[in-house]
């Protein structure tokens, strides 16, 4: 009875999950054999292992004209800042919208809803016409205010949630004491909030890190971002799969790291709120 039983999760849990996890982890797989191959297996037969290893992709990224690490500085500096700007501007507004009744609140809230409901590519022109009025074209304050006007709102619905779900008596507690609202909300809210401030954040980072269409149009060869240099590896004559693959590397180790450290508080805030009890 018990072989029958380990037979049958066997079949139905264990080799289901293994194929998924195959599924998931092949693409990334392939990319890193790929982006270690030699010139001469890149565009022959397929192979899934190299017959000889090389890191001379990794080597051309940083020594050739690509400039690669400018890049991957761009990206890194207009994330942590578009990440830091949301996130401020969110979580005041989050708070604003759980623990104050004004008019014009629930359309407000429906209005930050909507904005989540087109594609970010109907801003682009807008956009591109407020950036080159106020001459902020090709450069990085030009990306993280764009970036800020599709993470902010999802940001506030994600925080309003969080805050909702918080007891009032918290903070009237604390006012009791002596705290001022201000004081109150530094001192009691924000570390409550920590877990979901640290998902919101990496939900802001990996969008700003991988955002293609607002800095293909907003950035030039000084400021182009990690997304824009890959790019630019696929010519008219034709792809430099070498290239393209170990930057495709290089470019997720970032946010894997991230996911590593933060992966607790991750989970803890995404989940914070589901269960009311």
């Amino acid at each position: 009875m018990k072989k029958n039983n380990i037979f049958k999760k066997i079949l139905t849990l264990y080799i289901p999950l293994l194929i998924l996890l195959v599924f998931i982890l092949f693409p990334f797989y392939w990319t890193f054999i790929t982006s270690i191959k030699v010139e001469s297996e890149l565009y022959g037969q397929a192979t899934y292992w190299p017959k000889s290893v090389t890191f001379d992709a990794y080597h051309k990224l940083f020594t050739t004209t690509i400039n690669f690490f400018d890049s991957m500085k761009n990206s890194f500096i207009v994330a942590t800042e578009t990440t830091v700007v949301s996130l401020f501007v969110s979580t005041l507004a989050a708070y604003a919208f759980s623990r104050y009744k004004f008019k014009g609140r629930a359309p407000l809230m429906g209005l930050f809803l909507c904005n989540n409901m087109f594609p970010t590519v109907l801003l682009l022109l807008p956009l591109y016409a407020i950036m080159r009025k106020l001459g902020l074209l090709y450069t990085h304050i030009s990306l993280v205010l764009s970036y800020t006007t599709f993470t902010i709102p999802f940001s506030i619905w994600l925080l309003n949630g969080f805050i909702n779900d918080l007891p009032l008596t918290l903070e009237e507690a604390a006012m009791i004491d002596g705290c001022s609202r201000g004081k109150a909300f530094m001192k009691i809210i924000i570390p409550i909030l920590g877990p979901c401030l640290v998902s919101t954040g990496v939900y802001i980072f990996m969008n700003s890190w991988n955002e293609y269409t607002f800095a293909m149009m907003f950035t030039n060869s000084k400021t182009r971002t990690i997304p824009v240099a890959l790019k630019n590896m696929i010519g008219q004559l034709g792809v430099q799969w070498d290239l393209l693959t170990a930057g495709g590397i290089l470019t997720i180790i970032p946010v894997c790291i991230m996911f590593f450290f933060a992966q607790k508080r991750l989970v803890s805030g995404l989940t914070a709120g589901a269960v009311k009890g």
